[in-house]
């Protein structure tokens, strides 16, 4: 189960997950992040657990436009590798 937290500053918009982010979470949440004009922020705090088949889809929306707050270190590790495998 994810939990997906929304909150619009005048700056950026901040999205606070918690849960575990699987494959079938991220149609919606790429959904909800093209649908934004501020910059994007995504708090991964409260993430337990992260399927690998999700990792590229997060290195991507992190080498562009949206910025990873409090990643776990595992994830960022996995990311690193996939961006290295490119």
């Amino acid at each position: 189960m994810l939990k997906i937290l929304r909150s619009v500053n005048s700056a950026n918009v901040l999205y606070s997950l918690s849960g575990r982010i699987d494959r079938e979470h991220i149609a919606e949440l790429q959904a909800a992040f093209d649908a934004e004009t501020l910059p994007i922020k995504l708090d991964l705090r409260e993430v337990r657990r992260v399927d690998r088949e999700v990792v590229p889809t997060i290195a991507r929306w992190s080498a562009s436009r949206i910025e990873l707050l409090n990643c776990p270190a595992y994830l960022r590790n996995w990311i690193g590798k996939t961006r290295n495998d490119s």
